[in-house]
């Protein structure tokens, strides 16, 4: 029988094996949330939101074990892991408190006795997210999709399977019926093969846009809803008057959260000509302060990456920008010893024919790119492939309202590093995605909305 291993990348030991589902144990865990959507659908959404509200405190009551899980699963810092967990509880708290006013059926007057739009759910849906927020990403999908009368199906990294257990088991903790929310242990063949049963009847997908691509198109061939959040290049502008010191600390923050394993991170540092000899060492100082270290030590703020892939992938990025004439600020790399542990590396002189230009860059790698003025740097901002997140450092609150109107980006955080929030919608445009998560967008994208109208 073939096996989903839990390894520690602080340490490289594995932890527990978990046997993968066969196909007819599958089939009964995706029967078992039909026969429960029929159920779900018709319960009071007063009692859908009780089982919310019951949720997050369970995620509040077990929050430093189940942090513990995230850190010794992907190595995140585990202050970091038990900010994830808060975050989802208030999430879930969030569309609990919600929902009932958020689901209510629109009036619409269009020349009838009555006419409204009543949103109705979909049914089963197949989740597949990624390891770098293990529970965020799901249980910020599951909040609104449960609330609004879906089932969900969760296919999780094969990089942490017990924090897909975990999940839940947190959901059985809370009450909430069985069926409601299964985890799958499958691969991603067999994940793929389930889009196109009759049973799902939606996707939400995050994770890599060849990947994304693959979903889209099995999705579309069936028929199927799919909302996608693909990851980022995410510019950091700073402008002219910006307040370079609070700039540099939150560029900091933003580029090496998470190791650096972020989809809305700092991933291109982009800084006007006139102040980056000011802003670079600034910048600089931050990220050498960061402690690199055991994930599980609070006072650790950068922890290993989630692989060895991971290491690998980011020494080929950072040896092409160097054979491409980029100029080392802070020389980091792969760390001695055990773990996947890589030191932050901070590069400028980047070109376009750079890969860490053009690519993706998840981890703890800055690259910084010079321009002259405010539209050279739109026009870098806006010269990538992805278009998720984005964060403009502008001292003209006018003009940095108007200069984020041209940024191709899903979200862009003015004077403040964007982060996700329950009550507005997240996603991107061009290779970043396809639809939106969260707010009443994220809820309506999973539903049917019905127009009635009587006559």
């Amino acid at each position: 029988m073939a096996t989903i291993a839990s390894i520690n990348p602080a340490t490289e030991e594995i932890y527990k094996e978990f046997e993968m589902f066969s196909t007819d144990h599958t089939s009964r865990c995706i029967e078992k949330a039909t026969c429960a959507f029929k159920e779900w659908r018709n319960t009071d959404i007063v009692l859908r939101s009780e089982h919310l509200s019951n949720t997050a405190r369970v995620l509040r009551k077990g929050k430093n074990e189940l942090a513990s899980v995230i850190t010794e699963e992907m190595g995140k810092p585990i202050k970091q892991s038990v900010r994830e967990i808060e975050k989802c509880a208030s999430t879930f708290e969030y569309f609990a408190n919600e929902a009932e006013n958020l689901l209510q059926p629109i009036e619409h007057g269009a020349g009838a006795k009555k006419s409204y739009i009543r949103p109705e759910p979909l049914g089963p849906l197949l989740c597949i997210k990624p390891w770098n927020f293990p529970f965020w990403q799901v249980l910020s999908f599951a909040s609104y999709a449960l609330m609004s009368a879906n089932v969900v199906l969760l296919k999780h990294s094969s990089y942490v399977p017990m924090c897909a257990q975990k999940i839940e088991d947190v959901f059985l903790d809370a009450g909430v019926p069985e069926g409601v929310f299964q985890t799958l242990m499958i691969d991603g063949k067999c994940a793929s093969s389930l889009i196109g049963r009759d049973e799902i009847r939606g996707v939400s997908f995050t994770g890599s846009t060849l990947t994304g691509e693959k979903v889209a198109e099995k999705a579309g061939r069936h028929m199927k809803k799919a909302v996608l959040e693909l990851g980022g290049s995410d510019p950091f502008i700073v402008l002219e008057g910006s307040d370079i010191e609070m700039a540099a600390s939150t560029a900091a923050s933003a580029r090496f959260l998470n190791c650096g394993q972020v989809c809305i991170s700092a991933k291109r540092i982009i800084v006007q000509e006139s102040i980056a000899d000011d802003f670079i060492p600034l910048f600089a100082e931050h990220t050498e302060k960061m402690k690199i270290g055991d994930p599980m030590d609070s006072s650790t703020d950068i922890g290993p990456l989630a692989s060895k892939q991971q290491v690998e992938t980011l020494d080929v990025q950072v040896n092409d920008a160097l054979d491409h004439g980029a100029n080392v600020v802070l020389e980091g790399g792969k760390m001695d010893g055990d773990g996947y542990f890589y030191s932050p590396v901070i590069l400028t002189d980047i070109t376009r024919d750079m890969k860490v230009y053009r690519e993706e860059t998840f981890g703890p790698v800055a690259p910084i790119i010079t321009v002259n003025d405010e539209s050279e740097a739109i026009q870098t901002a806006n010269d990538s492939d992805f278009g998720l997140g984005a964060t403009l450092w502008c001292s003209d609150d006018e003009k940095a309202m108007k200069l984020a109107g041209e940024i191709e980006s899903g979200m862009v955080g003015i004077n403040g590093f964007f982060r996700p929030e329950p009550s507005m919608p997240f996603g991107g445009t061009k290779k970043s995605g396809i639809g939106r998560e969260l707010s009443s967008f994220g809820m309506y994208e999973f539903m049917n909305l019905k127009s009635v109208k009587l006559y």
